[in-house]
């Protein structure tokens, strides 16, 4: 009998296991910063949402309530500089990782396209790729390609503000990757489900600037064609037990991308999608949980900083991205000595070899062990 089962990789967190049994020997308790998990309590306004629409003996619909779409395109003018956003071209996703994996399958693409991600990026856009027998490349610009791997591009992932590095891409750099992008005829598929979380001069809060979309006016050049954006409010509104994100963009690829969903039942329920609108509706809890994050960021950045490892980008999103000069695993282990558990740099391809990645998502009581810790 042939064997069964897709020919994956192996799940990388699972090589985190002796590390998180070494750090739970601490006296103190494991203090565990390396998935970006929200500890956080989800918002009462969102909780109660999701209780008002508790009935719900019918069927969703795939392409979400026209109020949910509505209340996605006002954000989108409201908090990411779109305006104008046709909510027809709005479809809920039950979360962005499932949209991350499934996105190149759902364009159609196949074995002799290939897909391209950021050279530090995300596992699952490479998983993407293969599940629909294209080939993922990791390069940060088209003009990195060689002319015959250019020619069989069909879509180009961005990730600003990137995980795990936390870098961001101006809108200069956003605009030349959509115009090389289109000369190609691939879709460009933005991931950016970090830009509420800007620091420094990104922090709107501060007097910085909004994180750039690529549906931005001033990158998308008047027209949204062979673009997409997906985001999620597992980071800004801690619901990541709720599945809650959505896909935007193109208006001609849309179309094709609900029916697909259609056939496959991949549906929001009811409930999330009225929480996801309570969520989209109310700026105050983002910016209570953005000044949470900051001020566990201006805690634990110069902790780490002290203990040796050299910060860099790091200024968006939940993440430091740092280096000790040293093997990846042997920063994660020295780290899991003090009962700390941190991301290892090597499950970002191999251009993070030598980097760890620290989560910002610990309780304050968590962060101030690990900064004791450290220091």
């Amino acid at each position: 009998m042939s064997s069964f089962g897709l020919q994956l990789p192996e799940y990388p967190w699972d090589a985190m296991a002796p590390y998180a049994r070494k750090a739970a020997e601490h006296p103190g308790g494991a203090v565990n910063l390396s998935i970006g998990t929200p500890v956080d309590p989800t918002p009462a306004v969102i909780r109660e949402a999701l209780a008002a629409a508790a009935d719900a003996p019918g069927y969703p619909t795939t392409h979400g309530t026209v109020e949910l779409r509505e209340a996605i395109a006002d954000w989108f003018a409201r908090r990411r500089n779109v305006p104008g956003m046709d909510p027809a071209a709005i479809m809920p996703t039950v979360g962005s990782k499932e949209l991350v994996a499934w996105l190149p399958t759902l364009l159609g693409l196949g074995e002799s396209d290939v897909v391209v991600r950021p050279v530090v990026a995300y596992p699952t856009y490479d998983i993407g790729a293969i599940l629909a027998g294209a080939t993922p490349v990791a390069a940060d610009s088209l003009a990195d390609l060689d002319a015959q791997t250019r020619n069989r591009v069909k879509l180009v992932w961005v990730n600003s503000p990137g995980n795990p590095t936390g870098i961001v891409r101006g809108q200069d750099e956003l605009r030349a990757l959509v115009e090389d992008a289109r000369a190609l005829g691939a879709v460009v598929a933005s991931d950016e489900c970090y830009a509420e979380l800007g620091w420094g001069g990104w922090d709107t809060a501060r007097g910085g600037q909004i994180v750039p979309s690529v549906l931005d006016p001033a990158v998308a050049q008047g027209s949204h064609q062979g673009l997409l954006c997906t985001y999620s409010l597992s980071k800004q509104s801690n619901l990541a037990g709720y599945r809650a994100a959505f896909l935007a963009g193109d208006p001609e690829l849309m179309p094709n991308l609900i029916n697909s969903r259609k056939h496959a039942g991949m549906i929001v329920p009811f409930p999330v999608q009225a929480a996801m609108r309570a969520a989209l509706q109310d700026d105050a809890h983002v910016q209570e949980q953005k000044n949470l994050y900051r001020a566990r960021r201006e805690r634990l950045l110069p902790a780490l900083q002290k203990f040796g490892l050299e910060i860099q980008h790091s200024e968006a999103g939940l993440y430091l991205w740092g280096t000790a000069g040293e093997d990846t695993w042997t920063t994660v282990g020295r780290f899991a000595e003090l009962g700390i558990v941190i991301g290892p740099g090597v499950f970002y391809g191999e251009a993070g070899k030598g980097y760890v990645r620290v989560a910002l998502t610990g309780s304050d009581e968590r962060i101030d062990a690990a900064v004791e810790r450290l220091s």
